[in-house]
């Protein structure tokens, strides 16, 4: 049996590689060009969503985008069905996550959300590029899908290690592109030691 160093070591290599390999396409540019054109000149918003695992990792990704200067809410799928689906506008566009691409739920927003407003983009991160969700999207990023840490090869670990890291290069870009500062970001961030690092509150070192 592994020591628990070993396994951490072979964990960090792992998801380390994973990381590397993730695929780096035009696509993050169109990406980025689709969330500042309906975010920052339209003035909709970007909606993300995501089932089990893969829901928290957009739910995550949303409130990174929205504390750094680009709106951005968390659908739930299965409330989307239940009457959420109603915080939908016409020029939102969405970042659904889905590691199969054959989640139901996701499936089934995307057809709740064209019967709504046809023409709303899709950006769509997945680890399988052929998959139905990725036949309908407008961009699709794969996150290269290697295989799970997971003992049992089915725990979403490394693949939502690479979803994450593809929505901070989503972030990252969208932040530079529209020039967001510190100051734009404490006028969002008040609490805390980061709110106070983005005021240069010294009181703080």
């Amino acid at each position: 049996m592994s020591t628990v160093k070993e396994t951490m070591r072979r964990i960090l290599d792992a998801e380390s590689k994973a990381i590397a390999d993730i695929p780096v396409t035009d696509g993050y540019a169109h990406a980025v060009e689709l969330i500042i054109d309906h975010v920052h000149h339209r003035h909709g918003k970007l909606v993300t969503s995501g089932m089990g695992k893969a829901g928290q990792i957009a739910l995550n990704i949303a409130t990174t985008f929205s504390s750094t200067g680009t709106p951005a809410i968390n659908l739930h799928p299965s409330e989307a069905q239940h009457g959420d689906l109603g915080v939908l506008q016409p020029d939102d566009i969405m970042l659904l996550i889905s590691n199969s691409g054959k989640t139901r739920e996701i499936l089934s927003l995307v057809q709740l959300a064209h019967g709504l407003y046809p023409d709303i983009p899709l950006i769509v991160i997945t680890g399988n590029p052929d998959s139905p969700l990725a036949a309908l999207a407008d961009v699709t990023l794969p996150t290269g899908g290697a295989p799970e840490v997971c003992p049992l090869g089915l725990t979403p670990t490394t693949s939502t290690t690479a979803m994450t890291v593809i929505g901070d290069v989503l972030v990252v870009n969208v932040m530079e592109q529209i020039g967001f500062t510190a100051t734009d970001y404490a006028r969002r961030h008040h609490g805390g030691y980061l709110g106070a690092a983005a005021r240069g509150d010294k009181s703080i070192q």
